[in-house]
């Protein structure tokens, strides 16, 4: 699909509220060796989501320690999760430390999933990930681990209020960028 019809499409399923607010920018440079140009989510005339660009003012993780080491990342257990650590372990770990295996070994698969999300961020990546958002149900998009396809389907008029109220904790295990766009459509609501 070309992109103009692609970039149409993508602005009428926005949300109302989100419409005039939310662009999508593409751009391709003849000349330079690669021919890959840059391709970006704008929030009001601002350069949001710009695909691997770290001058975005977004936080993009370098290595899997920086994730585990970012205080902002909140990481919530479940009560099946300890005891799951507890049988593993066969009891011989202390009770305090269960609490703490279980973070950290959730930590790092959620840091996995996150520099795996990262690396696939090109203009072409872009194009591929929004045909396949305007072809899929929206509830495919919001349970996807792809992070753009995460930020379309909340800025989508097919996600409600309700939705997006219930999401909230499910949101704080999202790359930083996905929680931007959650705060962007809850805000709107």
């Amino acid at each position: 699909m070309i992109w103009s019809k692609m970039k149409q499409q993508l602005e009428n399923f926005l949300a109302p509220a989100l419409a005039g607010r939310v662009g999508y920018l593409s751009t391709s440079y003849r000349y330079t060796p690669d021919k890959n140009g840059q391709c970006c989510i704008a929030v009001d005339n601002k350069k949001i989501f710009n695909m691997k660009d770290v001058t975005t003012g977004m936080k993009w993780y370098q290595s899997e320690q920086d994730i585990k080491n970012d205080s902002a990342v909140v990481i919530p257990l479940s009560e099946a999760e300890i005891e799951h650590i507890r049988m593993e372990t066969g009891g011989k770990v202390p009770e305090e430390r269960l609490a703490v295996i279980a973070r950290d070994r959730k930590l790092l698969a959620y840091a996995k999933e996150t520099m795996a999300a990262q690396v696939s961020l090109s203009k072409a990546d872009f194009y591929k990930t929004a045909n396949v958002f305007l072809t899929q149900p929206i509830e495919a998009s919001l349970a996807s681990t792809d992070i753009l396809l995460n930020c379309l389907a909340l800025v989508d008029r097919r996600v409600g209020k309700k939705r997006i109220m219930d999401m909230e904790k499910s949101v704080k295990m999202k790359h930083p960028i996905v929680q931007y766009f959650y705060r962007l459509r809850r805000s709107a609501i």
